[in-house]
């Protein structure tokens, strides 16, 4: 597996992680989606820091989409539960 893919999938597993721990945490729905903006960010951010740690801007738009996608995807799926949860 390429290092691109390990740092992807890495930072779904921690926006996985955080996304359930608010979730089941029992916030009220708008703090939790106020949470859920805070971890997606959080993610654009871990893909940059790590691009500028390494000092090398190959693939850093691909994996800001892949990183990006695959956690809007995630967020939207724990919204859509706790909206229908109401």
């Amino acid at each position: 597996m390429k290092s691109g893919w390990a740092q992807i999938i890495a930072i779904w597993v921690l926006v996985a992680l955080a996304t359930i721990l608010v979730t089941v945490s029992g916030l009220e729905s708008k703090k939790a989606f106020e949470s859920y903006g805070a971890i997606l960010a959080s993610s654009c951010a871990a893909v940059a820091l790590i691009h500028l740690f390494k000092s090398r801007p190959a693939g850093i738009v691909r994996e800001l989409i892949y990183v990006a996608g695959g956690s809007y995807l995630m967020l939207a799926i724990a919204s859509s539960y706790l909206f229908l949860r109401g």
